[in-house]
């Protein structure tokens, strides 16, 4: 799916994890069912309508309308009852409202019509980890990495890790935030959440590796990056980086909660 949340829950799965200074890459993927295998002369009128108030939906979506989404996707539906993408689209749409139940509900039954969706699966997994059912949430995220066809292994491997690590399975989540950077070293989001697992499991030298690819980068580097790295270099006794990279938050950020943070010296908040 295109439809996308507010950027803070997104990807920043970790309680005080989030995502890098750039654009944020939702952890819900686009469901290919409702148009990947037909092409335009081949849909009919119900499937052009359906698929534009689709787009409708997810726009109003995007913009934090929720409502006016589901009211879309509804007249999705009544164009063509059987599309399972609509139906995924209602399973964000209904989360979005946290009505969970109507959630699940569309969610499997999107499966039901599209039983090898990869997609699906993994925007599932997504809303399960979002109510804490963390088994569910893995079993749907291995599910879609298992599918031949599925296109987007290393963003929900992203998104397995931090799901790991939001259920307290801090050396799972390690193991699989690694895995995810091997499948795509150059993704800053990936190495933002790696570097805060590291942190967290005691590896400082290791998180500043991942910490420093983001920061030397200007156009990528942000005040929760920039923060972290500061908490990293602290825990490692580099005083002078730290003053380094309060620097940086003052000059360049001196709004951030985590410049406040830095001047009040509350390095393990």
């Amino acid at each position: 799916m295109r439809a996308a949340l507010a950027a803070s829950g997104l990807i920043a799965g970790l309680a005080g994890c989030v995502t890098t200074g750039a654009p944020p890459k939702s952890p819900y993927t686009k469901s290919n069912t409702a148009d990947d295998i037909k092409t335009a002369s081949d849909q009919t009128a119900a499937d052009r309508l359906s698929n534009t108030r689709m787009e409708l939906a997810e726009a109003y979506l995007g913009r934090n309308q929720p409502s006016d989404a589901l009211d879309q996707v509804k007249q999705a539906l009544q164009a063509k009852p059987d599309n399972p993408g609509a139906y995924g689209l209602r399973g964000l749409i209904y989360a979005a409202l946290g009505d969970y139940d109507h959630a699940d509900e569309s969610f499997r039954k999107a499966m039901q019509l599209a039983p090898h969706d990869g997609d699906l699966m993994h925007n599932y997994g997504w809303i399960l980890c979002q109510q804490r059912r963390f088994d569910d949430a893995q079993a749907q995220f291995k599910r879609a990495i298992a599918e031949p066809s599925y296109r987007n292994v290393s963003r929900t491997t992203l998104v397995e890790g931090i799901c790991e690590a939001r259920g307290g399975k801090m050396q799972e989540a390690e193991h699989t935030l690694s895995h995810a950077y091997e499948l795509d070293p150059a993704n800053p989001t990936i190495a933002y959440n790696l570097s805060e697992v590291l942190y967290r499991n005691g590896q400082f030298d290791r998180a500043r590796f991942y910490i420093r690819r983001i920061n030397s980068r200007p156009e990528l580097a942000s005040a929760q990056t920039l923060w972290l790295a500061a908490r990293i270099e602290h825990k490692l006794g580099q005083e002078e980086q730290v003053k380094a990279m309060g620097a940086q938050l003052r000059d360049h950020f001196p709004d951030a909660p985590e410049a406040s943070l830095y001047e009040k010296g509350r390095f393990d908040d």
